[in-house]
């Protein structure tokens, strides 16, 4: 079931078309990508779902029916712009935002107090927002975030500033959000920062969606029948040998030995042992692996193909 429905939504500010018809479907219970560069309309479309801004055509549909002001409470929202008063406790703050989400002040004072000690900034409870480093502040607003155990969950950009090792607890914590019986939303321009947590995707670029789907069936649909070949001996001739069942050949970074690697795509015709007989008679085949490809190879690629189609 699709916990949230974007049908044909868009979006303009004076001059500028932030959306351009969208439509996207994002399944309960699953870490969904929302993936683009600044400026894609990404942002836009967030505020729509959270009942921020209103779309000039096309609807939102929250848990099979029309979002509406009252759907707003079932979702959790970090937008990428944080915000704290800066003069109030840390405490204090976090427990007031979450009486505004419906805890009481017993129950938020536990919860939060777990969380803290979960994220390592439970000795802060009685500093100044002031006083906290912007990745301490980002812990507190992603607590805030998830406290009342909505169900649809909206991070914009929440790795931004984080460092790789609170990068990684956060990620941590997303997917157990999903375990938990979560939906996530995951807006970002950084395409690596996806690979290991999103199910599906869409792509966004320049008002438009471009691509959506199943994240390891585009990897498929798009760098399918790809393999990475590793061996010692010469490249050139190796090439030669396989251009009658292959090509797009590149050769890669060497490996830890020193051997030599090459990218290439097998043609539908041809099958994988043809190309492991024909490289075994012109080379020492050291290794031999289907290649896999990232965020960045299929946005590129999806990219290219989009600007060719409205060229």
């Amino acid at each position: 079931m699709d916990i949230l429905q974007v049908e044909n939504v868009s979006k303009a500010y004076a001059s500028h078309l932030a959306l351009n018809d969208v439509s996207l479907n994002v399944p309960e219970g699953q870490v969904y990508g929302l993936l683009g560069p600044n400026g894609a309309g990404k942002t836009t479309l967030i505020r729509i779902i959270n009942h921020i801004t209103a779309p000039d055509s096309g609807r939102v549909l929250f848990d099979g029916h029309q979002l509406t002001q009252d759907d707003v409470h079932h979702i959790g929202y970090l937008p990428e712009e944080r915000g704290l008063y800066k003069k109030m406790k840390v405490g204090e703050q976090a427990v007031f935002f979450a009486r505004l989400k419906g805890l009481s002040k017993q129950d938020a004072v536990h919860e939060l107090r777990r969380w803290f000690e979960k994220f390592d900034i439970l000795s802060w409870w009685d500093k100044k927002v002031e006083e906290l480093s912007k990745g301490m502040a980002q812990k507190v607003q992603f607590i805030i975030t998830v406290l009342h155990r909505p169900k649809l969950l909206i991070f914009d950009e929440p790795f931004s500033g984080f460092d790789p090792i609170n990068a990684a607890l956060l990620k941590e914590e997303i997917l157990k959000l999903k375990d938990e019986g979560s939906t996530v939303i995951f807006s970002t321009h950084n395409m690596a920062s996806v690979e290991e947590i999103c199910d599906n995707i869409t792509l966004i670029n320049n008002s438009r969606n471009i691509l959506s789907g199943n994240v390891e069936e585009l990897r498929r649909r798009y760098f399918g029948n790809r393999y990475d070949l590793t061996f010692n001996g010469d490249a050139r001739s190796l090439m030669e040998h396989l251009q009658p069942i292959a090509g797009e050949f590149a050769m890669l970074d060497p490996d830890a030995q020193g051997r030599q690697r090459l990218n290439f795509h097998l043609n539908a015709d041809a099958s994988l042992r043809d190309a492991i007989t024909i490289a075994n008679d012109s080379v020492a085949i050291a290794g031999l692996n289907e290649s896999i490809a990232s965020m960045n190879d299929i946005f590129i690629r999806a990219v290219k193909e989009d600007g060719r189609e409205n060229a």
